[in-house]
């Protein structure tokens, strides 16, 4: 019966018709062509750990120089943070990952879950600037690598999402003005690069600051990542408002709620559920943008990576560098992606047991 079940499952995914059946005969080819030549690079001929780059060279391309990870992964991982002091970007690494995997899962979805983050939160800021309990000072132009990249995407989108359901009911409201300043921004931020607003925010945004007032460049960074991905998840969730059946506006009004109430328990909760889609997708390009700070001196993971190959020593070994930040992006987007997935099932069985 099994035999039967996959039978089925090749004729009807896979052979479905003769251009099916053609695309699916050409990817086998492709892949027994290319996929044993890449395992003998990457795995089975490649150096993995190494003293120097001499015993890579050597190698003269025959195999993946692996070694070149293992001799740079605390710079790329932390930056130019203190090398005694890596336990502590570290273990701010661990808290941000756990704050979201807690946060995906729906069985912790309560009240204490917004103290939980503020104290996860505050422990981060106490690892990574330390001063405080023992723990020498570190000033943020030293953070860089994986960490930075954390840092940026947990508190841009933390940040960004509030204010993007903010936009987006501005954007639908019925008063003029208010509605006016949601459109201008969204359309303003949307109209132009993220480059060119770390560029105003690096460049720009101290010319016009009082004398003696400076904002921290990693702060003027994470202010212009918010104000772009609120304006971005403001339309997304503007749409997602928009396929509101009118009969639910109609129904709130009915029972006699208020506006704030008719728009937290009825119409907000199924106006998000639809959006998970466009939401996680904007995530994951967010969470690639961070990459984007390099312009303005801040180096994230991809920075490292970059500034690692300029080393004499190490040039030329430019695909491993990009195949472990690939490989690293991949893991965390990938894993927004199938949470996304997971998520739409299990809201989708939800309502259709409330609907029986």
């Amino acid at each position: 019966m099994r035999g039967v079940t996959v039978l089925a499952w090749l004729r009807a995914n896979l052979f479905s018709s003769w251009p099916n059946a053609l695309l699916t005969v050409a990817t086998l080819w492709l892949l027994w062509r290319a996929l044993p030549p890449f395992v003998d690079w990457a795995f089975l001929d490649a150096i993995w750990v190494a003293p120097d780059s001499k015993a890579c060279r050597a190698a003269a391309g025959e195999g993946a120089c692996w070694a070149f990870v293992a001799e740079k992964h605390r710079f790329i991982l932390f930056g130019t943070y203190p090398y005694e002091e890596h336990w502590r970007p570290a273990a701010a690494c661990a808290i941000l990952v756990a704050l979201w995997v807690a946060s995906g899962l729906r069985r912790l979805w309560s009240w204490w879950l917004a103290p939980m983050w503020a104290a996860g939160l505050a422990a981060v800021g106490v690892l990574m600037w330390g001063g405080v309990l023992g723990l020498p000072f570190v000033e943020n132009q030293r953070w860089g690598g994986l960490i930075l990249t954390l840092l940026l995407t947990t508190f841009g989108l933390a940040i960004a999402f509030p204010v993007a359901i903010l936009l987006a009911l501005g954007r639908r409201s019925g008063m003029p003005v208010i509605q006016g300043l949601c459109v201008g921004f969204i359309e303003l931020v949307r109209g132009v690069p993220l480059i060119s607003l770390l560029f105003m925010a690096s460049v720009m945004l101290p010319l016009f600051l009082p004398e003696r007032v400076t904002i921290d460049k990693l702060l003027r960074a994470q202010i212009a990542m918010i104000l772009f991905a609120a304006a971005y998840l403001a339309e997304v969730v503007r749409g997602g408002l928009q396929a509101i059946p009118r009969g639910q506006y109609e129904a709130a009004d009915a029972l006699g709620l208020s506006y704030w109430k008719k728009t937290l328990l009825v119409v907000l909760p199924q106006a998000l559920r639809i959006s998970i889609p466009p939401l996680v997708n904007t995530f994951i390009g967010f969470f690639k943008d961070t990459s984007l700070v390099l312009i303005i001196g801040l180096f994230d993971l991809l920075s490292t990576i970059k500034v690692s190959l300029t080393e004499p020593a190490w040039t030329g070994f430019g695909v491993e560098a990009y195949l472990f930040a690939a490989l690293v992006y991949l893991v965390f987007c990938l894993a927004m992606s199938r949470y996304s997935q997971n998520l739409e099932r299990e809201l989708a069985r939800a309502e259709a047991g409330r609907r029986t």
